[in-house]
């Protein structure tokens, strides 16, 4: 479980496709305090910690992962948003973020607004349901609060303020217009929806 706080900005540094695709991902944690096995969320992807070095770590990811999120498109040297997995005890600053991204959206624009930056989205119709003004949302990884939403014919179109902070210290200040980005909903309007369903 994780916050969508992001704590490090990783880069791959290695790929080799095996029965997997197998990344490096160089980073400044304190990888001595990392157990092997561990999850990571890297730009959103729970990813599990398999081996490791002084300032990096290796994963694997699975040919579904690669289907149904924007990992088949990391590249040497793709910055990664980083968040470890909460302790008990931990701040919960984002909001509950699981690492399991729900569909691939894409950047449409990006206009300066102030010394932040309005971001829209765009998500497949599947998304459209649980995405709403004042809700929260997870981008690659990062805890954020929709602005306003439009309903499109081939699915939603959705805006964010991005803060100067949040642009500095994660991977969105080097983000450009096309760019596939994870989304995963609010876990909230997942059992709400499942709920209405089930319940009429």
């Amino acid at each position: 479980m994780f916050t969508g706080i992001i704590t490090d900005i990783g880069t791959i540094s290695k790929l080799e496709q095996r029965g997997d695709l197998r990344a490096t991902i160089q980073t400044h944690y304190k990888t001595s305090d990392i157990d092997l096995g561990a999850s990571i969320a890297c730009s959103g992807v729970c990813l599990t910690v398999i081996e490791k070095g002084s300032d990096w770590f290796t994963v694997d990811i699975s040919g579904e992962t690669l289907r149904c999120t924007n990992a088949g498109a990391w590249v040497l040297s793709t910055p990664l948003n980083l968040e470890r997995a909460l302790k008990v005890g931990d701040e919960l600053g984002g909001h509950i973020v699981s690492g399991h991204v729900d569909g691939v959206g894409k950047v449409i624009a990006i206009e300066p607004a102030g010394d932040s930056h309005m971001v829209q989205f765009s998500a497949p119709a599947e998304l459209a349901p649980y995405i709403a003004p004042k809700g929260s949302v997870t981008l690659n990884g990062v805890s954020l609060t929709v602005n306003a939403v439009v309903d499109v014919s081939e699915g939603v179109h959705f805006t964010i303020n991005i803060i100067p902070h949040t642009w500095q210290h994660t991977s969105f200040g080097t983000t450009a217009v096309g760019d596939a980005i994870n989304i995963e909903i609010d876990v909230l309007a997942r059992y709400l929806s499942r709920m209405k369903a089930v319940l009429g």
